[in-house]
């Protein structure tokens, strides 16, 4: 599934002449006519990620537990972060996604109620 600024993104590559034929891959290979293989990808993350400042390395699956985090932070319940990732229970998420003891217990220190 693609949300709406997906789409819109990828209406915009494909408008600026990325794509010509619809059958064609998304992300097309400079060797060949098949796609670009994980190397690739993970290239062009990590260069991306370095023109922003970001100097740790980056790759897809970096993507999926930021996608997990960002997710969870802005309200998504962990269980269905659960069964998104296919873990067998919460606590294994909240620690693929970073979520520490610490920041746990700073719910408890900061709340105010």
């Amino acid at each position: 599934m693609l949300n709406n600024n997906v789409k819109k993104a990828l209406k915009e590559y494909i408008e600026q002449g990325c794509i010509s034929n619809p059958e064609d891959y998304l992300f097309k290979s400079r060797k060949g006519s098949g796609p670009i293989t994980g190397v690739q990808a993970w290239q062009i993350l990590n260069k991306a990620a370095s023109s922003v400042g970001i100097k740790e390395r980056v790759g897809t699956h970096t993507l999926r537990k930021t996608f997990g985090y960002h997710a969870y932070q802005q309200g998504i319940d962990i269980t269905l972060l659960q069964k998104v990732f296919n873990h067998s229970t919460p606590s294994i998420t909240l620690r693929y996604i970073g979520i520490t003891q610490e920041d746990i217990d700073n719910v408890y220190v900061n709340l105010n109620l």
